[in-house]
């Protein structure tokens, strides 16, 4: 069954990790894909085997950009005819730990990208969706949003606090656009093998075998694969979850149960 058919969506970091895997499950289930990342040629390795398909588009796109949203979705409207689907995943990790190691240019830049990205995206999508009647926003959080960081020794002040707002903003737009029928979730992945968290373990110095998860992320019975979490994107943005909106959907292998 094909859970997205005639349906547009915007996904953002689609060139690796969740985005990756989200995009090309959304292309499974019949769903016309603007697949955008800051990182083209990537991109462009991913997808160009797909383009000839006539219902994927490649398109190069800095988040933290006004003009670059405000022409993304101009001219993904004008080539699909409408947006029903926007998919914030595209984010940044840092190196830094705690509040008093982290400096204001590495602050400011994380924010850019992880906070004002979500922000300038739904703020570009939401006439169009409105325009519509219906739509669903599905924002990439992190469960760094719900406690803090990963641990003690890895905080990631930035990181989370960054996350902590994709959440706020989540449950604010789903409350002042259910009048319009438009639908905004958030989702909390744990640890996940990506390579932005290989890089980000491996800059606090943690090593291959406790990156897999023998070592300080106790997720049974593994490290989540992007698809664990490309799965719940997919109903959230699909019309099974048409009466869903504010939730908070973790997929963080019992993390946070602990």
């Amino acid at each position: 069954m094909k859970r997205l058919k005639n349906k547009v969506a915007i996904i953002t970091g689609a060139a690796s990790g969740i985005g990756l895997a989200t995009a090309k499950l959304f292309h499974q289930h019949g769903a016309s894909i603007i697949a955008t990342d800051i990182q083209e040629e990537l991109l462009k390795k991913e997808f160009l085997p797909l383009e000839n398909s006539g219902n994927i588009s490649i398109k190069k796109l800095d988040v933290s950009s006004e003009d670059e949203w405000n022409n993304l979705v101009l001219s993904s409207a004008a080539d699909f005819g409408n947006i029903d689907i926007l998919i914030n995943n595209a984010a940044i990790h840092s190196a830094d730990n705690g509040i008093l190691e982290t400096t204001l240019d590495s602050w400011n830049k994380l924010m850019h990208i992880n906070s004002t990205g979500v922000f300038l995206g739904i703020k570009a999508v939401l006439p169009y969706l409105k325009k519509n009647g219906s739509g669903s926003i599905v924002n990439v959080a992190s469960i760094a949003a719900l406690v803090g960081g990963m641990n003690a020794d890895a905080g990631a002040v930035a990181y989370s606090a960054s996350k902590g707002s994709v959440r706020s903003l989540s449950r604010h737009i789903a409350q002042h656009f259910a009048k319009d029928k438009i639908r905004c979730n958030s989702v909390y992945p744990g640890g996940v093998l990506t390579p932005m968290m290989q890089k980000a373990m491996q800059d606090a110095g943690f090593s291959g075998e406790q990156i897999v998860g023998t070592g300080p992320i106790p997720l049974p019975p593994h490290v989540a694969e992007a698809i664990d979490v490309a799965y719940g994107i997919l109903y959230l943005a699909s019309d099974e979850s048409k009466y869903v909106t504010g939730t908070e959907l973790v997929i963080d292998g019992g993390f946070v149960s602990q």
